[in-house]
């Protein structure tokens, strides 16, 4: 079933990366009903390496105003949630349950450099399905790199040893804020061949 055009321009077409938003707080129940989408979004082996930190709280949001350049500072600071998505280096751990039906443990457990491989690529893929199930929600979604990350990892996963891979800050988009001008995109045959 393809989506209708509105879906299309909320997705793709006329969603838009924001540095500022409404005053509206996101609630925890939102927040949740997000990651419910975005679980089921398809990774490598089912192994769903990405862990996703939701920042709300004012400690929080100072610990992590440490860690930012400072370009990404002001908007982060006003931003009414920003996602640490992060993966976890021994997602294999839980392969078990998310792929019982055969042992694969064992072809990350014993390859580290797969393993680092497998939880980048697929914590980034899983990153982009929470951008495009927040835009589904009616959430505004700001992606930026622009932190330290050993700083990061320091303060937010010493305990977990997760590692960071990017920002999303996230809110509902601010009414009256107007958008820079659209940057251009490359076309098809500058990106893309038929083999």
């Amino acid at each position: 079933m393809a989506l209708d055009e509105a879906a299309l321009d909320a997705l793709f077409r006329t969603a838009r990366t924001h540095e500022r938003f409404s005053s509206d707080p996101v609630s925890e129940e939102t927040l949740r009903q997000l990651y419910e989408l975005v679980k089921w979004g398809p990774t490598s082996a089912n192994s769903s390496p990405a862990r996703f930190v939701f920042i709300r709280s004012e400690s929080a949001r100072d610990k992590l105003r440490g860690c930012l350049s400072l370009g990404n500072v002001e908007k982060t600071m006003a931003a009414p949630v920003t996602v640490i998505v992060a993966y976890d280096p021994t997602f294999y751990r839980k392969l078990p349950d998310l792929y019982p039906d055969m042992d694969i443990k064992t072809w990350f457990s014993g390859n580290p450099d797969l393993a680092e491989d497998t939880a980048t690529r697929n914590s980034t893929l899983q990153g982009g399905y929470l951008i495009m199930a927040a835009r589904s929600l009616g959430l505004a979604c700001g992606p930026m790199s622009g932190f330290n990350r050993n700083k990061l990892e320091r303060v937010f996963f010493e305990q977990s040893g997760w590692r960071a891979n990017f920002l999303i800050n996230l809110g509902y988009p601010q009414a009256e804020a107007e958008l820079p001008p659209r940057l251009p995109r490359l076309d098809f045959d500058e990106a893309a061949i038929f083999a």
